[in-house]
């Protein structure tokens, strides 16, 4: 018998003397998460330098009229974020849609935004999924691209048990800096803090975005562990009476400036009360559609949503124009005067 080497084809000689052919052998390759094999990737950024962040945006995603994105208005978007203050930005989160994108959409928007506005910014990328293989995936793929830390939410619809879950995020947080999310409204499953405190002996563990209010706030940062609200109405709260570190903010897509004081200054119930009344109508719906409104009334972005979201009506577009005559247009994102928009103006896409 004649023997091969590696991937070469094993001819083997019968007694009869006619040669025959077998399948080449396949390599065997090991356990292991191959794209993160580099130690310069995989420690880019320390979780200690993760820990430190006081606001963070999840961001918005801009789009063109056809759906595809729109770079140049995301660009600006997220420059707006560097220049008053805003310390990292979640993409592909639920704020950016991340749940209406393919994963190479997601993946090009990390890599986009590392390559970008890495040196000025912390990138994080929302890889988390329902389904372990791609959370896994989608994170390496993140990691390789060079986003400084993952967020991961727990599995939704198909929840799985306390062991399940358990296992899922150890499946990924081998790999880098990871903030875990619990936001049950959405997922239908909290996780509760008996996971959170088994997860929090891992080494790459960076914190939780905890949405389920204060006391849940103040019970992990009583034990030593980093906390981002995930609430912008509470976190004013969060960070200076319960412990939170920072926020990981929908609002401050809209006025970074004002929100890196609530997070910066020091306790001012004055601010927070003042900015109640846009985070009020910032969440009347499920979020992003008022972001999504409100960012296209201010001229950053298209008035492009993907379905399913839709523009709200006419007279919440009214009210947004006095709350920012209120505030004032200054404390805002962009230079144009701020728009009622017609609902002619805006485009509602379900194939992109």
């Amino acid at each position: 018998m004649a023997s091969a080497i590696g991937c070469c084809s094993l001819k083997v000689t019968h007694q009869g003397g006619m040669p025959k052919w077998r399948s080449p052998r396949a390599a065997v390759v090991p356990n292991f998460h191959l794209p993160m094999r580099s130690y310069e990737v995989k420690n880019r950024t320390s979780v200690d330098d993760v820990k430190s962040l006081r606001l963070i945006t999840a961001i918005k995603t801009p789009y063109l009229p056809d759906g595809r994105f729109d770079l140049e208005a995301y660009d600006t978007l997220v420059n707006m974020q560097i220049e008053d203050g805003v310390e990292g930005v979640i993409v592909g989160g639920t704020t950016g849609e991340g749940q209406l994108m393919s994963w190479d959409e997601h993946i090009m928007l990390i890599g986009h935004t590392v390559n970008c506005f890495g040196g000025s910014i912390k990138v994080i990328g929302n890889t988390g999924s329902n389904s372990t293989r791609e959370a896994i995936h989608a994170t390496e793929q993140g990691f390789a691209v060079g986003m400084h830390a993952a967020l991961h939410i727990n599995p939704y619809y198909g929840k799985t048990s306390l062991e399940g879950l358990v296992s899922h995020f150890d499946s990924v947080l081998s790999m880098g800096p990871t903030i875990i999310y619990n936001v049950p409204s959405r997922t239908g499953q909290d996780i509760p803090p008996r996971v959170v405190h088994t997860l929090a002996q891992r080494p790459n563990l960076a914190g939780i975005k905890e949405c389920v209010g204060n006391d849940r706030v103040k019970q992990y940062t009583s034990h030593g562990l980093v906390v981002w609200s995930g609430n912008d109405d509470q976190c004013h709260d969060s960070r200076w009476d319960y412990g939170a570190t920072g926020v990981i903010s929908v609002t401050s897509n809209l006025v970074p400036g004002l929100m890196r004081e609530l997070m910066f200054g020091g306790k001012n119930p004055s601010l927070n009360s003042k900015l109640t009344h846009l985070i009020e109508w910032l969440f009347q719906e499920p979020n992003p559609i008022s972001l999504n409104t409100a960012l296209a009334q201010l001229g950053v972005v298209r008035p492009v949503f993907r379905l399913p979201y839709v523009p709200l009506p006419l007279a919440k577009r009214v009210e947004f124009v006095n709350i920012v005559k209120d505030l004032g247009r200054e404390n805002f994102v962009g230079d144009k005067n701020v728009q009622v928009l017609d609902d002619n103006d805006f485009i509602l896409i379900g194939r992109y």
